[in-house]
């Protein structure tokens, strides 16, 4: 598939050697522009649908982390391009999907598109398609504790858990709310291998109410009931997983 990018390189040079690679050996990645700093990729980021950036950590008045917090919700990948390697820890909390030493490996750039190339296509996949789990669901039970003793409800009738501090509100599909005195991990491991997906630190999800999911770095999930849940970047795999 083809890959829509910019690059975000201060250096003229830089940007030259990058895009002339780009053209060679990764055919299907199409440069839609360049930027030389900060406020110059902001505009080609909002201003097109981008599938990928090569990005520079080091740039004139900030730096590629200051780029990726004005931009908000990011919905493409990102490629740090750099020559100094004690960026790594940063550009991996920054959800990058590859880390390229300057001199630019030939090989390693290659492994870096063929890796977002992949998780494009499964992202392409799953959109605005109806989502079929993998997992069937499974008609079991859950007890509720109270402080006269528990409920027990069907775990198919639950669309998705909340965090809330040490408490943890459970939405059901007759639209009721349960708030119980037991935290999200407590129901993480109560209810796996039931077809639930720890979507986010402050959600699991019922896979089976899963209707839609929308790309993003990390993307959403939209469930039967119509409610939008945002998937962090690292749980993005895991969630996919569920999904043929």
């Amino acid at each position: 598939m083809k890959l829509r990018a910019i690059i975000v390189e201060d250096e003229k040079t830089s940007r030259d050697i990058l895009k002339n690679y780009i053209k060679k050996y990764c055919p299907n990645v199409l440069v839609l522009g360049e930027a030389s700093n900060i406020e110059e990729a902001l505009v080609l980021i909002r201003n097109n649908e981008l599938d990928l950036v090569f990005l520079d950590v080091e740039m004139p008045y900030g730096n590629a982390f200051d780029l990726l917090e004005k931009v908000g919700d990011i919905n493409f990948e990102t490629i740090f391009v750099t020559a100094y390697n004690h960026y790594a820890i940063e550009a991996l909390n920054a959800h990058a999907s590859y880390y390229l030493m300057k001199p630019i490996s030939i090989d390693e750039l290659i492994k870096a598109v063929d890796y977002v190339t992949e998780i494009k296509v499964k992202e392409e996949a799953l959109q605005d398609q109806v989502l079929v789990p993998k997992t069937n669901s499974i008609d079991g039970k859950i007890t509720l504790p109270q402080l006269d003793g528990f409920e027990v409800i069907s775990t198919k009738d639950i669309l998705y858990c909340k965090a809330d501090d040490n408490y943890t509100e459970i939405y059901l599909n007759n639209n009721k709310k349960k708030l119980v005195s037991k935290t999200l991990k407590y129901f993480e491991e109560a209810l796996n291998g039931s077809g639930f997906a720890r979507v986010h630190k402050s959600y699991l999800v019922n896979v089976n109410e899963i209707v839609k999911y929308v790309k993003g770095k990390g993307g959403r999930v939209v469930l039967s009931s119509g409610k939008e849940i945002m998937v962090s970047a690292s749980k993005k795999s895991e969630v996919l997983s569920y999904f043929k």
